[in-house]
């Protein structure tokens, strides 16, 4: 059938009005050094890494138009199975092998062929090779997908003989035989776990108001697991003797209880401060204000948002309180 001009799913199922479901693409990749087709129904999308993995490539990429052309003597958008050459190998997603009287290119330059049926115009391997949709019935058949953001921070690599062969790394088979290894690795990104720990961790305010819902992220709230210090010490008034010397002695008396501490004793606006506070995250904030005189002090629960008054005296048993909840 000819189908001039006309290249995507969308035109040729339009162009002939058939629904897209009855269209078969073909698309080309060079796997180590060998050209295969890949099938797919309609506007199904390829997952790579699937067709990849099954074919156990090491170098594994998309075809050119150029290569392509030096076996098929059509461009993309008219590309088909059927009438290839034999020692081009065809792998098919499972759905393929269900489709009958199909549309497929017709490795003719503006052509398509129609009433193809797989298996009998043409043999291709049916292997899982799609993309999977959300709202598609899970592959246990007991739920409905949902699709969510990750946050990757590691990888898996199955490496094959790749570098054992060539270093002849080898073991012995079941029959006595040397063959090499079957080596994998994997890989933690440090910093990309930090940044995920950040924002998993963000602390999210929703402030309404008559104009609208604004929201602000006040910062990170490290776990203490991984804060660089366990608390931040705030002095307000770094000119208030009494401020700075209750501040001097809590310093002393955290970092003897093993703490980590963070003073911020800059000459610096109390607002500054606490906004650098809110961003740097620590768990804990501890701020010697204008009750210094009095022994009093404030001590801030960043996860929450929480805070209460306690005497100087009984900020390490408050610590010890407030890290068993």
């Amino acid at each position: 059938v000819a189908t001039p001009d006309v290249k995507s799913i969308d035109e040729v199922a339009a162009f002939l009005n058939v629904p897209e479901e009855q269209t078969i693409k073909t698309l080309f990749y060079i796997a180590d050094g060998e050209l295969v087709a890949a099938l797919l129904v309609g506007n199904d999308q390829l997952n790579e890494v699937k067709l990849k993995n099954h074919l156990g490539a090491d170098f594994f990429d998309v075809a050119s138009e150029e290569e392509v052309a030096n076996v098929v003597q059509a461009g993309f958008g008219s590309l088909g199975p059927v009438g290839l050459p034999e020692n081009i190998k065809i792998i098919a997603d499972r759905k393929v092998q269900d489709v009958r009287n199909a549309v497929v290119g017709a490795n003719e330059d503006g052509y398509h062929l129609t009433g193809v049926n797989p298996g009998r115009d043409f043999t291709a391997e049916y292997v899982d090779i799609r993309e999977v949709r959300e709202g598609e019935i899970s592959p246990d058949g007991q739920g409905v997908l949902n699709f969510a953001r990750g946050i990757e921070i590691g990888h898996i690599f199955k490496l094959g003989t790749r570098y054992s062969a060539s270093m002849g790394a080898d073991v012995l088979d079941e029959n006595g035989r040397a063959v090499p290894i079957i080596m994998g690795c994997y890989g933690i990104g440090v910093s990309r776990l930090l940044s995920a720990v950040m924002e998993q961790h963000a602390r999210l305010f929703v402030n309404k108001t008559p104009k609208g819902e604004y929201r602000y992220a006040w910062g990170i709230n490290f776990p203490k697991e991984l804060a660089p210090f366990d608390v931040h010490l705030i002095t307000v008034n770094v000119k208030d003797e009494e401020a700075q010397a209750l501040t001097e002695k809590l310093e002393a008396s955290l970092m003897g209880a093993g703490y980590e501490v963070l003073t911020d004793d800059r000459n610096e606006r109390v607002g500054v401060k606490f906004s650098d506070s809110d961003l740097i995250g620590l768990p804990i904030r501890i701020t010697v204000g204008k009750k210094a005189a009095d022994g009093i002090v404030e001590v801030k629960i960043k996860a929450t948002g929480d805070t209460i008054e306690v005497h100087a005296d009984n900020v390490l048993e408050t610590l010890e309180i407030l890290s068993k909840k």
